[in-house]
């Protein structure tokens, strides 16, 4: 089964890497519209200028009708232009500039989650000494289990990152 997931891995370890690249993403673009304007020009014999002139409108799906496939070969690529555009690449860069743009400057860091941590244990020790002195019997703490994930006690080396800086409120 290991050996069934393995190109699964590799295809998915390399989209992450090229999704988290913006120059590798525009590269790319650029890349496919300069490739595919130049087979299109030999296949459906039109000039250079029109050629990438149609890569360019095919690959934003918009179309125009100016200049279109007329041969199987051009149709082809013209649909496996389109399909890798609207399917991988131009979500690829919305989604990486978009998440550029959104952070929280509200989210908690590592050190804030951690202070909060031993607030709440010197407040429980507190509780368990005020009602020691008043003979209470407090219930036991629920077992703890591990975290993993944003907010956990993970180091902040292993951290994204991404969260920002609290601002003062005015």
């Amino acid at each position: 089964m290991e050996l069934v997931l393995l190109p699964f891995r590799w295809i998915y370890r390399a989209l992450v890497w090229f999704a988290n690249s913006p120059r590798t993403l525009i590269t790319s673009y650029l890349l496919m519209i300069v490739v595919a304007g130049v087979i299109y020009g030999e296949v459906e014999q039109r000039s250079p200028a029109d050629a990438v002139w149609w890569a360019v409108v095919t690959a934003s799906t918009v179309g125009y009708g100016d200049i279109s496939p007329t041969t199987w070969a051009g149709r082809t690529l013209a649909a496996l232009l389109i399909s890798t555009m609207v399917l991988l690449v131009i979500p690829l860069i919305t989604a990486h500039f978009a998440s550029r743009l959104i952070v929280d400057d509200n989210a908690f860091e590592h050190e804030e989650q951690e202070q909060l941590k031993a607030d709440v244990r010197r407040m429980r020790a507190l509780l368990e000494e005020l009602a020691t002195r008043q003979g209470i019997n407090l219930p036991p703490l629920p077992p703890t289990q591990p975290v993993s994930g944003p907010g956990s006690a993970a180091p902040p080396v292993a951290r994204s990152g991404r969260s920002g800086r609290r601002r003062p409120r005015w």
